[in-house]
């Protein structure tokens, strides 16, 4: 496959310059704000503070740089409308709304405001389930950062840790 090709089908994917790690402790204020460290915040917002805030799972949230938020979503919602126009999804009508369901309320555009504060919308702070003044962790995911309510992000980790080895091994051959 040809790099224009490669880019056609994922043209969100970065190049790895942009790769995101790191494990931070932070504490969430009383009007729900978080502060991103530097490190995290930087590669994102280097174009622009303009980012997408997204529901991930109950107990996460991802944060991503809105352009290239913006250009994945836009390519799946035309590919999806491509197959509504062909007939192709006639027999799907529950999933289709299922799918413009999710779409309307899992991400929503936030910016980092200065020092990196990044304020959780309301709807949003109840997925997390963080109070104020409650421990969040943020956390690098390579191609975002992450939000997670730490008792959540261990549960997830133990049963993730142990496959560590066999998908670096299968990413990085």
């Amino acid at each position: 496959m040809s790099q224009k090709e490669s880019e056609r089908r994922n043209p969100t994917m970065p190049d790895g310059s942009e790769f995101l790690l790191g494990e931070f402790e932070r504490t969430l204020d009383e009007r729900f704000r978080v502060s991103i460290p530097a490190e995290l915040a930087e590669p994102l917002t280097a174009e622009s503070t303009d980012c997408i805030l997204a529901k991930e799972r109950p107990g996460c949230l991802s944060l991503w740089n809105a352009a290239k938020w913006q250009a994945r979503l836009d390519d799946g919602v035309e590919l999806v409308k491509q197959k509504m126009r062909a007939g192709k999804l006639q027999e799907r009508v529950a999933e289709v709304q299922l799918l413009g369901r999710l779409l309307s309320t899992r991400h929503r555009p936030v910016s980092l405001a200065g020092r990196g504060r990044l304020l959780i919308p309301e709807g949003f702070r109840e997925f997390l389930g963080v109070e104020p003044n409650g421990e969040v962790l943020v956390l690098g995911a390579a191609v975002c950062l992450e939000l997670w309510r730490p008792a959540v992000w261990i549960k997830y980790l133990e049963t993730r840790m142990p496959k560590f080895r066999k998908l670096f091994d299968r990413l990085s051959n």
